[in-house]
């Protein structure tokens, strides 16, 4: 193909038509990039099919569109430099790669690593969201909580692994390093580097304990000594707390495992006790005839326990004393407060039902000087 005169003049070593093939090869790069990522999401949603219930095309598009892009854009850009000659420096060793092509395929290189662990991470977060989705089509609720605390960590997890294999790559591919003598030299100095991350990898250790006994997951209400709140996440070295002020609270996993940990969401009832002072003209018929019935109408709310407790406890200057006990059958909060709320109004209905009254608390005067 005949070029123009003009295109055939050379600039830094190449003819301008080499410039410009170069950046119709770079332009026409960018305007496919977008079409072809979305083939490439498309024909890799048409492979996995078959074991992505639940999930949309569009999920899988938005996950891989910009990783695919940038990997797209980098081939492209390969592509277009390719085609130009670099000039050799005045002092240039004859067979050596002139620096600005070693520069640039350097770069390439690791740019291509990087979008490739992005494709990599992606894929990781697709074939979380796959299994998520399996296990809300799935009736087994164990399986929902084992899947909703165990499968974020294990990506975290192999997250790290993916990121750590990629830069081992880079280290070995674009910068020459010797990479299995450097993963020897890792372990004569992992001992000083266990001892300065010994913080760490308790926590570490302790995410594995919390994951293997399983002293509570995502979603319960926890008290872990002066700590208490709604699981909403437990990663690597912490767990994170949602609290009943609606703070985010991160307690590190050690803190969480060496302490009593009281998980108050696996208590079958909840206990509710408290004292009724009755005025003393309150006679003994009457008090016993209040005690009946209170203990009848707790007892037949669906959500009290049948070992209801309301006894005559004693008699003070202040007026006669009943001590009240009962359990509540709900891990909801919500739920213990209304039940509570509603025999509180039916133990007032049975004192005014009965006759009886309530005694007034006194304040004591001080004595009279003098």
């Amino acid at each position: 193909m005949e070029f123009p005169p003009f295109l055939h003049r050379q600039a830094l070593g190449n003819e301008l038509y080499e410039y410009v093939i170069a950046a119709i090869v770079l332009l026409l790069g960018s305007f496919l990039n977008r079409v072809l990522s979305r083939l490439l999401s498309k024909a890799i949603f048409r492979l996995t099919k078959r074991y992505t219930a639940g999930v949309t095309e569009s999920e899988l598009h938005d996950l891989l569109i910009q990783p695919l892009g940038a990997l797209l854009f980098l081939i492209s850009f390969y592509l277009a430099f390719s085609v130009l000659r670099y000039p050799l420096p005045p002092l240039a060793v004859k067979g050596v790669e002139p620096w600005p092509k070693v520069l640039l395929l350097g770069l390439f290189h690791l740019g291509v690593i990087g979008t490739i662990v992005w494709v990599i991470l992606r894929l990781v977060d697709f074939a979380l969201l796959v299994v998520q989705r399996r296990a809300e089509l799935t009736a087994a609720t164990g399986v929902r909580r084992l899947d909703s605390q165990f499968l974020p960590f294990a990506k975290d997890l192999l997250k790290v692994f993916i990121v750590v294999i990629g830069l081992l790559i880079a280290l070995g591919q674009v910068f020459g390093v010797n990479v299995t003598a450097l993963i020897g030299g890792l372990g004569i100095g992992g001992l000083a580097v266990a001892f300065a991350a010994k913080e760490s990898l308790e926590n570490l250790l302790a995410s594995f304990t919390i994951f293997l006994d399983q002293p509570f997951g995502v979603g319960d209400l926890v008290t872990a000594g002066s700590v208490s709140g709604t699981v909403e996440k437990i990663g690597f070295r912490s767990t994170r707390l949602r609290t009943a002020e609606k703070s985010y609270l991160t307690v590190p996993n050690k803190s969480m495992i060496d302490k009593p940990l009281d998980n108050l969401s696996l208590r079958t009832a909840r206990r509710v006790g408290f004292t009724l002072v009755y005025d003393h003209k309150t006679t003994s018929d009457q008090l016993q005839a209040i005690i009946q019935e209170s203990v009848e109408t707790m007892q037949a709310h669906p959500l009290v326990t049948k070992d209801v407790q309301m006894k005559f406890n004693s008699i003070t200057p202040n007026g006669k004393e009943v001590t009240v006990q009962y359990f509540v059958e709900t891990t909801s909060y919500d739920e213990y407060l209304d039940t509570k709320e509603e025999l509180n109004y039916r133990l007032v209905q049975a004192t005014e039902h009965q006759g009886g009254t309530f005694a007034t608390a006194t304040v004591a005067q001080p004595a009279p000087v003098g």
